[in-house]
C-alpha cells in the first residue's frame, strides 16, 4: 500500500510539544469525554497517523483529535476516505526537522527556482498543490495564535507566508482561479498578521497589515477573507476606544452578502456589532444585538463549509465571552459574570489564550461586586505566561491590581495578590 507521511500533523505536534504517546493520552482523554468511554489509543497508533499508514481515523477518534487540537482533521493534514490528496507527497530527502523548525521554509524559493532553473521548457505551473501547501500553513499560525495570542513572532510568521503566496504568484503559469486562491491566502496571512498585532496592542502596525490585507482580499473576491478583515478592523477600533470607526467597519462585513447566505456568518458580525454597542455604552443596542446574534447561530448549519479560521474560533463560548465584554464596558457586572462562567465551560482545550483572558474578565466583574477575595483566587488561576506574555492580558491584571488595592486597601487579599504577581514575574 502506497502511503504518503503526514508531515502536517508532525510539524503540529512539534509546534506544540507532542510527543506520539502524550498525543494519544490527550485524544484519549477527550475520547472519554465525548463517549464516556476510555479511549484505547497508544504512541503506535500515532505513529500510523504520521507514518500515513491510517490516512482517515474513525470518526469518534477525528472529533477526539480535532477538540484536542481546534483543527478540522483535514488540516492537520488527514485525507478523507475516497478523495485523492491534493498535495504530493514530500521528496524522501527533505529533512522534517527543517520543516518544523520554520513555518515559512521554502516555498517560493523553491518555486523561483524551478522557474529561473536553465535548461527547463518553461515556466513553473503554479497549481492548487500550492495552495493547499499554504493553506496548512495557515492552520498552523491559526493553531499558534489561539494557543499563544498576540506574540510578534506570530505576527512574523504570518506576515512572511503572506509574502510567500505574492512570490508564487510570479514564480510560474497558473490559472486565474489559482492566482485568486494565492490572493486569498496572502489575504489571510495578513490578517492574521493583522490580529496578533491587535492582539498585542500594536495597533500602527496592525493598521499597516490592515491596508494591505485589504487590497489582497479586494483581489481574492473570496467574501469570507473580506469579512474576517474588516470584522477584525472593527474589533482592533474598538479595543482603540473609537466606537463610531468599529461600528462602520463592522457594518462594511455585516453588509457583505455571505451573512446573508451563512448565518454563522451573521451571527459573529452581530456579536462583534453587540461588543462595540456595549464600548458606546448603549444597553438596548447591546441587549438587541447579541438577541440577534443568538438566534442567526442557532439556525447555523454545523455541516456547512467554513474555513479553517471560523471553525477554530467561533462558537457559543465565543459569543459569550463578546457579552462578557460589553457587559462589563456597560457596568452591568452579574450579567458579565453570568457570561464569562458560561464561556469557560464552553471553550474547547485549544482555547489557551481565550481562558486567560476570560478568567481575568471573570476576576474584574467579581471584584466590582465586592467579592475581593473571590475575584483574587480567580485572577490568580491566570497562567503565569499568559499573564507576563500576553499584552492584553497583562495590561488587564494591572488594572485589576490597581482596582483591588482601591476596594480593600492594606488588607491579606492585597498582599496576597502582590506576593503572587510578584512570582508571577520571576517565573518570567
Amino acid at each position: 500500500m502506497d502511503t504518503t507521511r503526514n508531515v502536517v500533523l508532525e510539524a503540529w505536534m512539534a509546534e506544540h510539544g507532542y510527543s506520539s504517546n502524550s498525543l494519544a493520552d490527550a485524544v484519549n482523554r477527550a475520547l472519554e469525554h465525548l463517549t464516556g468511554r476510555p479511549g484505547g489509543l497508544d504512541g503506535s497508533s500515532v505513529r500510523a497517523w504520521k507514518a500515513g499508514r491510517v490516512m482517515w481515523p474513525k470518526s469518534a477518534t477525528r472529533k477526539a483529535l480535532e477538540d484536542v487540537s481546534g483543527l478540522p482533521a483535514v488540516a492537520l493534514g488527514f485525507v478523507p476516505r475516497g478523495r485523492p490528496s491534493s498535495t504530493p507527497a514530500p521528496p524522501q530527502q527533505e529533512d522534517p526537522d527543517m520543516k518544523r523548525r520554520t513555518l515559512v521554509g521554502g516555498i517560493a524559493a523553491a518555486a523561483a527556482a524551478a522557474a529561473a532553473a536553465p535548461g527547463t521548457a518553461g515556466p513553473r505551473r503554479i497549481g492548487m498543490s500550492d495552495v493547499d501547501r499554504l493553506n496548512k500553513r495557515f492552520a498552523e499560525i491559526i493553531a499558534s495564535d489561539h494557543r499563544h495570542g498576540g506574540q510578534l513572532g506570530i505576527e512574523q510568521r504570518a506576515a512572511a507566508l503572506a509574502d510567500e503566496a505574492l512570490n508564487l504568484q510570479n514564480a510560474g503559469s497558473a490559472t486565474q482561479r489559482v492566482r485568486s486562491s494565492l490572493y486569498a491566502s496572502a489575504a489571510a496571512f495578513r490578517s492574521s498578521a493583522m490580529w496578533a498585532a491587535i492582539d498585542g496592542r500594536r495597533y500602527d502596525v496592525a493598521k499597516a497589515h490592515m491596508r494591505e490585507a485589504q487590497a489582497l482580499a479586494e483581489m481574492s473576491g473570496d467574501q469570507a477573507i473580506k469579512f474576517r478583515i474588516w470584522s477584525h478592523t472593527g474589533t482592533m477600533y474598538r479595543h482603540m476606544g473609537r466606537p463610531a470607526d468599529a461600528f462602520a467597519a463592522n457594518d462594511v462585513a455585516r453588509n457583505l452578502h455571505i451573512t446573508r447566505r451563512d448565518p454563522l456568518f451573521a451571527s459573529l458580525g452581530m456579536a462583534r456589532q453587540a461588543a462595540i454597542h456595549g464600548a458606546a455604552h448603549d444597553r438596548t443596542g447591546t441587549r438587541r444585538a447579541f438577541d440577534q446574534a443568538q438566534d442567526a447561530m442557532l439556525r447555523a448549519d454545523p455541516g456547512d463549509y467554513r474555513p479553517v479560521w471560523m471553525l477554530a474560533f467561533y462558537d457559543q463560548a465565543e459569543l459569550d465571552s463578546l457579552a462578557l465584554s460589553a457587559h462589563l464596558a456597560l457596568g452591568d457586572y452579574p450579567t458579565a459574570e453570568y457570561h464569562a462562567h458560561r464561556c469557560l465551560s464552553a471553550l474547547r482545550p485549544h482555547m489557551v489564550r481565550s481562558r486567560a483572558i476570560t478568567t481575568t474578565r471573570l476576576a474584574h466583574a467579581q471584584l466590582a461586586q465586592g467579592a475581593a477575595d473571590a475575584a483574587t483566587t480567580t485572577a490568580m488561576t491566570v497562567p503565569a505566561d499568559a499573564a507576563t506574555r500576553h499584552a492584553r492580558v497583562t495590561r488587564m491584571l494591572q488594572e485589576f491590581g490597581a482596582a483591588l488595592r482601591a476596594t480593600a486597601p492594606r488588607s491579606t487579599t492585597v498582599q496576597t495578590w502582590t506576593e503572587h504577581t510578584a512570582s508571577w514575574r520571576m517565573a518570567a
